[in-house]
């Protein structure tokens, strides 16, 4: 499939089908996110792809439970809202596989020179360890559609990092940053509209 080809039918994919996605799709999706670009090359990523369905539903019951204790405000849609939220934080539980990115911090040449802290460091050059994640997980998305699956970048989740930690036995130096579901779609969706480019560019000549 021809890049912009994949760049255009890429969405967020949440309902799949139960095929189950074979190792080898795995790790050629994780070998194409860790050739994504990072900050200084740096590359300070490990992947963790989640396949036992115990696992995710513990997983999911984490997140529902992390959710569930946010304290809510006098809004009379609170409820809903926070109902709204919870499925799109764990419908990964249905997925045939989620991958989980992991990453340890970025730490700068500069903070051997300055008198600053590395969070001040990363801060001032918003956030390029993150970033660099960012990268890391478009290009899993473009992959799985090049290979004929659906796949949805996940924030939400980190909402109950600490104990996701504990389940997917993350430790130091890396920390959870992100998931990304992925399956086979349970059915064609189109791509949402997007803002057209005379809004989105502006060129200083």
């Amino acid at each position: 499939m021809e890049l912009k080809e994949a760049i255009k039918k890429r969405t967020s994919i949440r309902a799949f089908k139960d095929d189950p996605v074979p190792v080898e799709d795995l790790k050629e999706l994780v070998r194409m996110g860790g050739d994504a670009p990072s900050v200084n090359n740096y590359q300070p990523w490990r992947f963790i792809a989640v396949t036992n369905k115990k696992v995710l539903g513990e997983m999911a019951f984490e997140v529902k439970d992390a959710i569930e204790n946010i304290p809510e405000n006098a809004s009379k849609a609170s409820q809903n809202v926070k109902s709204q939220v919870e499925w799109f934080a764990t419908f990964f539980e249905n997925a045939p596989a989620l991958i989980a990115l992991t990453m340890e911090e970025y730490e700068s040449v500069l903070e051997k020179a300055v008198q600053m802290s590395h969070e001040e460091i990363n801060v001032s050059r918003n956030f390029p360890d993150i970033q660099s994640a960012g990268a890391a997980i478009q290009n899993i998305l473009l992959a799985a559609v090049d290979m004929g699956y659906g796949a949805c970048w996940m924030s939400a989740p980190m909402m109950a990092k600490e104990a996701l930690e504990k389940t997917l036995n993350v430790k130091d130096p890396y920390h959870l940053v992100a998931f990304v579901a992925v399956g086979k779609p349970k059915s064609d969706k189109k791509p949402k509209e997007k803002k057209p480019l005379d809004e989105i560019f502006e060129l200083r000549d």
